[in-house]
């Protein structure tokens, strides 16, 4: 944890954070190098966090299970009412101490998210860092995870994007999608694959899911095949032709539909349309926000050489993604040209 680009940041991001608080605000700051201890009491005072944050030292191992028992245990003593009250992990490695299964941490995120304490997990270097546990265990803990890897990203995550990483707008929200087979004969969602529901589930205020933070916004991206049009996957022998009920639809392409829960609401809602078919027809070339969206997913399929991206190249990526004006963007468009520039290496 001693390198510059993880404990050093860590400091200066939280030290950062330190600086926004409010005369409301509360901060506690809880250690888990070995064992877990408390090192600062619940304050708002800039110059304490900040000092508190100075004497830090890395350690040797790492017993983030009994770490978070104690977080999670002094933002419940120390809950505001009607205020954010959150559990902020900030890691290098993977948990090697103690508790250290992901099934048994999920478990113990999942009894204590009830209480009104959620949790947000920011990753620092490399090594032994355990994205996929960091990703599950703030998804159970009605949070969110992100990587920090420079002091900009630290200013995006922790200033620039804070209400969208502190204040919930909805929670529990699930999208469930249903295709026409007259319309649409094949499909597949790109990415999300620790984030699927049993169809059961939607309907199933019961079971949590993913939250929303202010201005945030999710995209998903299916690829479909048209009815008629070649596919992935041969005809099946025993496949008959659409049942009635989707022929006499054949206008709508698909139905979807999201259910949400109001941040202190336990009853979700529900939200549908229905896709019409002509969109399909005449196909152009996205543009926009999802036409970026669509570059950055084409990214992470190349990245993982997914023979169903064909010959769709890097300088493909960079194209669709088009001209931006935001930096992150611009930043994105520039590590598609050096995965591009290495492939050819």
């Amino acid at each position: 944890m001693g390198s510059e680009d993880k404990l050093p940041l860590v400091k200066a991001a939280l030290s950062q954070l330190a600086g926004e608080l409010t005369p409301q605000d509360r901060v506690s700051i809880v250690v888990y190098a070995g064992a877990a201890g408390l090192v600062l009491e619940p304050t708002n005072d800039t110059a304490r966090i900040r000092a508190a944050l100075d004497r830090l030292a890395a350690g040797g191992s790492t017993a983030g299970g009994a770490g978070l028992q104690l977080a999670y245990q002094i933002a419940r003593d120390n809950m505001i009412e009607g205020g954010v009250n959150r559990v902020i992990l900030a890691t290098d490695g993977d948990f090697n101490v103690g508790q250290t299964s992901t099934d048994a941490l999920i478990e113990m995120i999942e009894t204590r998210r009830d209480s009104g304490v959620t949790l947000t997990t920011l990753g620092f270097g490399t090594g032994n860092y355990n994205e996929a546990m960091m990703e599950q265990i703030a998804n159970h803990g009605n949070g969110n995870y992100s990587y920090i890897d420079s002091a900009m990203e630290a200013k995006k995550v922790l200033g620039d994007q804070m209400q969208s990483t502190l204040f919930t707008i909805a929670k529990d929200v699930k999208i469930q999608v249903e295709f026409n087979p007259a319309v649409v004969s094949q499909y597949r969602l790109i990415g999300y694959e620790n984030r699927a529901l049993r169809e059961e589930d939607f309907d199933n205020d019961k079971v949590d899911a993913g939250d929303i933070g202010a201005g945030h916004q999710v995209t998903a991206i299916y690829e479909i095949v048209p009815a008629g049009a070649k596919g992935w996957i041969s005809p099946r022998r025993y496949e008959g032709t659409p049942a009635p009920a989707a022929t006499a639809k054949a206008s709508e392409a698909a139905h979807v539909k999201l259910r949400y829960k109001l941040p202190d609401g336990n009853t979700s809602k529900l939200i549908d349309f229905v896709v019409p078919a002509s969109q399909l027809r005449n196909p152009g070339m996205p543009t926009g926000d999802f036409a970026f969206a669509a570059s950055v997913a084409a990214y992470g399929q190349k990245l993982r050489g997914d023979p169903m991206l064909a010959d769709f190249s890097y300088g493909d990526i960079q194209r669709l993604a088009g001209r931006q004006e935001d930096f992150w963007r611009q930043e994105f468009i520039r590590l598609a040209a050096l995965a591009g520039g290495m492939q050819r290496d």
